[in-house]
């Protein structure tokens, strides 16, 4: 195993065995539940957007470390972010589970999911929370949104 390889092995295990943003929001947000039936994984995301930014987003949820790591990851890289600059993100996460060379100069923990590209019954498990993300934006507001999904 190649030191890059072991450098994102242990980025992910931290985001999984340390969530950031783990838990719910009290105030006003709308909440995007996503269950992936295939694997089992799933996850609430709630997202607190005001004025057209993505003022603070939080999960919980139940999967594997690909699955809860990306979470982590994603709730850290969008909180701050305009609702577009949130989509870019999730499109340049798209580009990258697809193994487009992609780099997220502003939040390079995310580059450490680059070889689940690799394993395509991975890329479900990495882009769960990226579409809650998506759903979330386009709900835009205050609300529920459930689906199961077969991604």
């Amino acid at each position: 195993m190649s030191q890059l390889d072991d450098l994102y092995r242990r980025v992910i295990m931290d985001h999984y065995k340390n969530p950031r943003n783990r838990g719910t929001l009290d105030d006003e947000s709308v909440t995007v539940n996503l269950n992936n039936p295939t694997c089992g994984d799933r996850i609430s995301l709630q997202l607190h957007i005001e004025d057209g930014v993505v003022k603070n987003a939080r999960f919980t949820g139940e999967g594997c470390s690909i699955s809860m790591s990306s979470a982590s990851m994603m709730t850290d890289a969008v909180k701050g972010k305009s609702t577009e600059e949130a989509l870019a993100l999730a499109g340049k996460f798209s580009s990258l589970m697809k193994g487009e060379q992609v780099e997220f100069e502003e939040y390079e923990d995310i580059d450490a999911l680059s070889g689940v590209g690799k394993f395509p019954a991975r890329i479900k498990c990495a882009t769960l929370a990226w579409n809650a993300l998506r759903k979330g934006v386009e709900h835009d507001g205050q609300g529920k949104v459930e689906e199961n999904v077969e991604q």
